[in-house]
């Protein structure tokens, strides 16, 4: 709904855990949440999620859902959300993950001309290994920057994204909007 009129906004929010996943999100899901009247923010990781529950307050008007780069079962990131859940009242955060490094993986790599993105190293920091893969720049903060810019760029709307992530983030908008 391009054009929409923006509602004001809702208690409820979304937190993803950096730049790139806020970014992501605006650019695929922008319109609509702003018709929604969904405010997206970022967490800047997953470390401070308890803390942050604990400044916000989330009750049954004002409900958290939570974007979590490399959910999966045994993980740090799996017991730093359980941890902070034990913190707050049941049924008024929702913390989903997607299985990806990072958001990155998300996009479907296709769109960067590859069948399937590059593996990296265990112990190479992930998103300078994927841009030397890619014959990118990769020495910099500004490199990495420039990177996610050009991925980003790829991405024309929802089907440029893969699935894991799609479900993900349309199930945390129904949970902060039923609110």
């Amino acid at each position: 709904m391009h054009g929409g009129r923006a509602r004001v906004a809702r208690g409820s929010r979304i937190w993803v855990e950096g730049k790139h996943d806020a970014e992501l999100v605006e650019k695929v899901w922008g319109d609509d949440l702003r018709i929604e009247g969904v405010v997206v923010e970022m967490l800047d990781g997953v470390d401070n999620l308890a803390e942050r529950l604990a400044e916000f307050g989330p009750d049954a008007e004002r409900r958290v859902g939570v974007l979590v780069d490399h959910l999966v079962p045994g993980s740090k990131e799996q017991r730093l959300t359980d941890e902070a859940l034990r913190t707050v009242p049941a049924g008024t955060v929702l913390v989903l993950g997607h299985p990806y490094v990072d958001v990155w993986q998300a996009v479907r790599a296709q769109r960067l001309g590859l069948e399937r993105w590059p593996v990296i190293d265990r112990g190479t920091e992930w998103k300078l290994g994927i841009l030397r893969s890619l014959g990118w720049p990769a020495e910099t903060q500004a490199d990495v920057a420039r990177g996610w810019q050009r991925i980003l760029g790829s991405v024309r709307d929802f089907r440029d994204l893969d699935p894991a992530l799609l479900g993900r983030v349309e199930e945390l908008i129904d949970f902060v909007t039923s609110a």
